[in-house]
This record gives C-alpha cells, structure tokens and sequence, in this order.
C-alpha cells in the first residue's frame, strides 16, 4: 500500500526536529535549569552574622517640667500696708534679699510707747527698793524695841501693856517689809513685761522687711502696693528654691520597677535641638489606679535651659553593655521558648536562645548563639529545620 500524503507529511516534521541532548533531557527531569550548578538551584535566603555590639535598655517617658521645691514668701506681721516692691517675677534672689517692704508707721509708735512703759517700769523699781529699805530699818528698829520691853518686863520695871505694844509694832512692820518686797516683785515683773512688748515691736519692725527665706528664681508675685499685709490668701511671693528643677515623668507599669534613682537620663523638649541630661531623683512609692502609670522625677542639670510647665521627653538609660545581638526579625516564638534558625554550611537547624536587652532593631543574645553564627534573618520565611538553601549575608543588618 502506498503512504498518503499525511503520513508522508508528518515523517517529514519528526526528522526535521532538533534533537534533544542528554543535559537538556536531564535538566527537564530533575527540574534544575541546564548549565547552573546544585548550590545555584538552592533557595536563597537572606542571613545575618552574628556579631557583638554596644546595646542600652532605654526606658521612654514623658511629662512636664516642675519645680523640685517651691517656696511660698508670705508676710509675717499683719496689718501692715505695702509702701514698696523690690523684685518681681524672673529675678534670682539670695537668702535674705528684701523683696517687698510694708509700713512702719504705727509700729514706731508702739516702740516710742514701748519705750515709755520701759522708762516708768524701771521708775518704779526704783521706789520700790527704796520702800523695801525703809520697811526693812524701820522693822529692825520695832524688833529691838520689842526685845528690850520683853526684857524689861522681865525685870519688872516695865508694865505687860508696853511690852505687847512693842511686840504688835514688831510684828507690823515685818509685815510692811513683806508687803514692800511684794510690790519690788511685781514692779520688776512690769518691766520684764514692758521689756518683751518692746521686743515684740522691734521684731514686727524686722519684719517690715520681707525678705527670700531661700536663694532662688521668682516665678509668681502677688504683692501689690498698698494692699495690706495678711497671711491669709495667695502668697506675696513664690520661688523655685536655687532654681532646681524636675522632670516628673510619666512611665509605664511594666518599666516602673526597672528604674533605680541616680540613673542617667538625656532629655528632649521642642526647640531644643541638642539632648539634655539628667539623672533620676525620685521614684514615687504609688501607682495611679486609673491610668496604670508611675512617676519618676528627673533631676534636670541644665534648669536655665528649661521653663516650668514645658513638656520633655526622657530617655532613661537602665543599663549598657557589650554583646552580642541579632535582628529582632531573626527571632520566633514557639512552646519551648525564644528561637532562632540557625544555618550551617547551608542545613537550617532551630535553636532556642536567651535574649536580654533589645535595643532599637536588634536584641542581646545571652545564650544559644555563638559570634560568627549566621541566623535567617526574618523568622517568618518560607524556611523549616532541615531545609538546604543559599545562605545570602544582609551586611546591612550588621552596621
């Protein structure tokens, strides 16, 4: 039979087609493309060195600037009408500065007053040493008349009558010595009285002077002139003692307990470009119920550079070290704890580390990694314990 031309046909396009090598036929079997090599065909995943770096454990917190102490300057007589203002709200005092100055008026007539009851006190002391003298002679005098009568009554030639006379007369004039002594005490009493009011005088004219009990800045006034002095209502004056000031920072429940006093804190307030420092003062021993927040008051080192009132953010630094570290994204989690998968000579293997400080986009590795090792860098690849693949080094990720 002869072929027809179909037949005839497709002979023809299956000897004209090019022949298939071996390699390309192995290549189509094996699934690798032809002329890579076995490593070239493994997935390549990006890994990270393990190296050693400077990590800090920072603690954020923020808040607003306050006085470490403030002082409250209120007048200390009453009654008084403020004649004059000698600082006002900026200045920077000293201890004892005169601030404020109140009326003297009437309180120089109480001295003068004062003075004249001093004058008359002392008067009559002197009457009264000099009652007691005469009391006291003319009583020595009756008692050696009554005592020669009694003897002479004894004799006989004196009558009972004239001895009982002498001796009431003794006893009389004793009793104007007690009575003289008496009035010497209270005139004496009268001048320690006239003395302490016009001591007490003297002392509300001292205070006519209002004067800082403390160095430091002014940061209210209320005096006003003529306003007449009082300790009851807002104080004349309010300083912030040496002009310290704080940082009473808000900071989280959980970093609460972290903080010791006398860490280092660097501090940012809006204007400032450069970081100030500071170090923690106080740790208040209370929490908020509501807001679940501590407070940590931040001594500021530089209180020239800041305003009561501004708001600051702080960087408490608790604690830098030396170690070593990997990306934050290198690590997983699972049942058994904190992993990592780790890649040697291309076999991915599964290793559970201890972590410690984490610091930005890296976190402290205590134990499970050695410096060198080579850790996937992002947990959440296509990538399982056992897997073969093309380690690719991220040097980014070790600056």
């Amino acid at each position: 039979m002869r072929p027809t031309p179909i037949v005839i046909l497709l002979t023809a396009l299956a000897l004209s087609a090019p022949v298939l090598h071996a390699p390309a036929l192995h290549a189509q079997e094996t699934g690798t493309p032809a002329g890579t090599s076995p490593a070239e065909s493994l997935p390549a995943i990006t890994v990270s060195e393990v190296i050693a770096r400077t990590l800090t454990d920072r603690v954020i917190a923020s808040g607003l600037v306050a006085a470490v102490e403030e002082v409250q300057v209120a007048p200390l007589i009453e009654g008084q009408p403020l004649e004059a203002l000698l600082a006002d709200v900026g200045d920077t005092v000293a201890e004892g500065q005169v601030l404020a100055v109140l009326s003297r008026s009437s309180l120089e007539l109480q001295k003068s007053e004062g003075l004249a009851s001093l004058a008359a006190a002392k008067a009559v002391i002197a009457q009264g040493e000099a009652s007691v003298v005469e009391a006291e002679s003319s009583a020595a005098d009756a008692r050696r008349v009554a005592d020669r009568t009694v003897l002479l009554r004894e004799q006989g030639t004196a009558p009972q009558a004239q001895a009982d006379t002498a001796n009431a007369n003794a006893v009389s004039a004793a009793a104007r010595v007690a009575v003289a002594r008496q009035s010497l005490e209270s005139a004496r009493a009268q001048l320690t009285l006239s003395e302490a009011r016009l001591e007490n005088v003297e002392l509300q004219l001292s205070r006519t002077d209002v004067k800082a009990p403390v160095a430091g800045k002014i940061i209210a006034r209320n005096a006003r002139l003529g306003a007449i002095a009082t300790a009851a209502g807002q104080p004349m004056f309010v300083l912030i003692r040496d002009g310290a000031l704080e940082l009473r920072a808000d900071v989280a429940e959980a970093d609460i307990l972290r903080l010791k006093e006398g860490q280092p804190a660097r501090l940012r307030a809006v204007g400032k470009g450069e970081a100030l420092t500071g170090k923690v003062r106080l740790l208040e021993p209370t929490i908020d119920p509501v807001t679940r927040l501590g407070q940590a008051r931040i001594e500021v080192s530089e209180p020239d550079l800041l305003r009561s009132g501004m708001f600051v953010e702080a960087e408490i630094i608790v604690a830098a070290r030396e170690g070593l570290a990997v990306p934050m994204t290198a690590l997983g989690s699972s049942a058994d704890g904190i992993a990592v998968l780790r890649v040697r000579d291309g076999l991915v293997e599964r290793v559970i580390v201890k972590t410690g400080i984490r610091d930005g986009a890296f976190v402290e590795i205590i134990d499970g990694l050695a410096a060198g090792d080579l850790v996937v860098a992002k947990a959440g690849a296509f990538v399982r314990a056992g897997d073969r693949i093309n380690p690719m080094l991220d040097t980014g990720k070790t600056n």
